[in-house]
């Protein structure tokens, strides 16, 4: 395949122009963009959008909690986050009411409507990842997990504020 092919390897090197200077993050970047395009395929199927599932998942394990520590938490802007819960409130997911030791705060909870999504986001997430490991064998997807993780460790000091819940 030409570089112009769509659905070439992550292993070829035929990246265009200052891709050259950076192909692992070349690589990255469309693995990447690749994987939030099967995440959110999958979701849309769950009428969540990509990174709700993230909130969803954080308020079933942790119950309620303050919008400000929903931020902090889930790593993300939090116009970003007003925007998804608005989202999610308007599809019955979560309800935000006063926090009653702090009527100026608000608490987000998911609804109880919200848990018949619990498991299905389970198994949708369960399916990224049979289709992310398909063709790499058990020892080549522990070996790619811990190279990510890597990744990850030498990416932390550069995000923005420490915004990333892992960092």
């Amino acid at each position: 395949m030409d570089a112009g092919t769509p659905g070439r390897g992550v292993e070829e090197a035929g990246a265009p122009g200052a891709f050259l200077e950076g192909p692992v993050s070349h690589a990255v970047s469309r693995v990447a963009r690749l994987h939030r395009i099967a995440a959110g395929r999958l979701l849309r199927e769950l009428g969540l959008y990509p990174g709700q599932e993230f909130v969803m998942i954080h308020l079933w394990d942790d119950g309620p909690v303050r919008q400000s520590e929903l931020i902090k938490a889930v790593g993300l802007d939090p116009s970003t986050v007003t925007k998804m819960l608005q989202r999610l409130e308007h599809a019955g997911h979560v309800r935000r009411r006063p926090d009653p030791a702090d009527r100026r705060a608000s608490l987000v909870e998911a609804t109880e409507a919200s848990c018949a999504l619990h498991a299905r986001v389970g198994a949708a997430w369960a399916e990224l990842e049979r289709l992310t490991l398909t063709g790499l064998d058990p020892a080549e997807s522990a070996e790619l997990l811990r190279l990510l993780a890597k990744v990850e460790h030498n990416l932390c000091p550069e995000a923005v504020d420490g915004v990333l819940p892992t960092c």
